[in-house]
């Protein structure tokens, strides 16, 4: 959350916020609930000033027999007691109700960040991997098409089992996640990360202390729920992203300078609601409620979190560049960076299989699968995560920082795309052979069943 002086001595800066980030907060209200509270608290020390005198001028008239004004200093101090318990009554009333409204307030964006109202409005900083593509066939099959084909990708049974936007992967298909996965933790902890495997359940805490409550409550899937709806941290929630848990790891701390920087590395399966919007979106392994990430989660000094951040997103990068994947780099724009982030990059691999206008010319659609953010204080100052610079100095909060590293699915999509061949195979990208045994082509699988034939009679 923001930090209550921005609001008191910057309260034009939070505006531009909540307009540049699409953000409807009533945000005078928020400000007249802080200016009563401050005005509360002024007024309770002065109480609470006054009945300290009043306290000790009662055993000083007492000892000079001045029973009656000894008695009107208690009648006095009792009420000044009644007038503070109703004063702080009313000033933790609206200590909660600030709370709240700054649970709703986004974070500023950094000075560097495009102003723009939507994706349209993002700036891109660079392509890598066009200027030596692969030889692709003439028409290449988009993934959900071969990936059926080949008996990779099991749609139907997947909405069978559980519900639509969830699939099996199956065969090679399931052994390329497999090493896809091992392949990106060996690739981070070659850059400096410890691997955190952490719950898959948490808390309404938790959720609340990365951003993702209350703002994106719908979009998360809930359990043990209470009857009336409260957000208690008895309630559990299915991670949406391994960046919960593991921010969440260090929350209420305080950590030492030479434990700084920390970066940590997650391997988890993440629960969303998200759908797609339209088209092929809806189709496939690309958005879907249940995939796999690799997340990176970084604690920093304040001072180093922009040179952190480019260095993050170089590590991110990297999984793509050792896969040879062509992709592209976003800055993202006030309206499209997220409510937490104050710089957001992302990351978004070429997919050809399917032309959409967006792609490069050689068709193909682009794939987000690494958002790489820096929030600041944002996240640290929810979750209550600080260090202290030296042993003997103020603690202060620190800056996080995350991305993914990346998001599995859509890496697949990539490779199922991008590595097809004339005859319908899919060569495994050099990088990931070790990973499969030796593999180098992927070649499908015959499908089980009755309904393999196309008919129902077995024939």
């Amino acid at each position: 959350m923001l930090d209550r002086t921005i609001l008191r001595e910057d309260p034009e800066t939070v505006r531009w916020a909540l307009d540049a980030k699409g953000v409807d907060v009533d945000f005078d209200e928020v400000l007249a609930v802080d200016e009563e509270w401050r005005e509360l608290k002024a007024e309770g020390d002065s109480l609470r000033h006054e009945r300290n005198e009043v306290s000790s001028e009662i055993g000083q008239l007492k000892a000079e027999g001045e029973e009656e004004a000894a008695q009107e200093a208690i009648d006095r101090s009792s009420e000044l007691k009644a007038e503070l318990q109703e004063l702080e009554e009313r000033a933790d009333e609206l200590e909660e109700r600030l709370e709240e409204a700054l649970l709703e307030l986004p974070q500023i964006p950094h000075d560097s960040v495009p102003v723009g109202d939507d994706e349209s409005d993002n700036v891109e900083r660079y392509r890598e991997g066009f200027s030596d593509l692969r030889e692709l066939p003439e028409e290449v099959v988009p993934h959900y098409d071969i990936g059926e084909e080949m008996d990779l990708l099991d749609f139907e049974r997947g909405a069978k089992v559980t519900g639509g936007g969830y699939q099996f992967v199956k065969g090679d298909g399931a052994r390329l996640e497999h090493a896809l996965v091992q392949f990106m933790l060996d690739v981070h902890r070659e850059q400096g990360y410890t691997d955190v495997f952490p719950p898959i359940p948490v808390n309404s805490a938790s959720m609340r202390g990365t951003g993702q409550l209350p703002k994106f409550a719908e979009d998360a899937y809930r359990v043990g729920a209470r009857q009336d709806d409260a957000y208690d941290d008895d309630d559990l929630w299915l991670l949406p992203t391994a960046e919960v848990p593991v921010t969440n790891m260090y929350r209420d701390e305080i950590l030492l300078n030479e434990d700084l920087p920390l970066k940590h590395q997650a391997f988890t399966p993440n629960f969303r609601r998200e759908a797609g919007e339209h088209g092929t979106e809806t189709r496939g392994y690309v958005r879907v409620h249940q995939f796999n990430k690799v997340e990176l989660v970084n604690f920093v000094r304040p001072e180093e979190s922009y040179e952190r951040l480019e260095s993050l997103l170089n590590e991110a990068e990297e999984v793509l560049e050792r896969l040879e994947l062509p992709y592209r780099v976003l800055d993202m724009c006030t309206g499209d960076m997220g409510f937490t982030q104050a710089k957001k990059y992302d990351v978004e691999v070429w997919a050809p299989g399917d032309d959409m206008d967006e792609g490069p010319e050689e068709g193909g659609r682009w794939l987000e699968v690494s958002s790489v953010s820096n929030f600041e204080d944002f996240q640290a100052r929810r979750a209550g995560i600080q260090f202290r610079p030296e042993h003997h100095e103020s603690a202060q909060y620190l800056h996080t920082l995350n991305g993914s590293g990346v998001a599995v699915p859509r890496v697949m999509v990539a490779i199922l795309e991008y590595y097809q061949n004339d005859d319908g195979t899919v060569t495994v990208p050099e990088a990931l052979r070790s990973y499969m045994g030796g593999q180098e082509l992927i070649e499908g699988h015959d499908p089980v069943g009755e309904s393999a034939l196309g008919t129902g009679d077995g024939e």
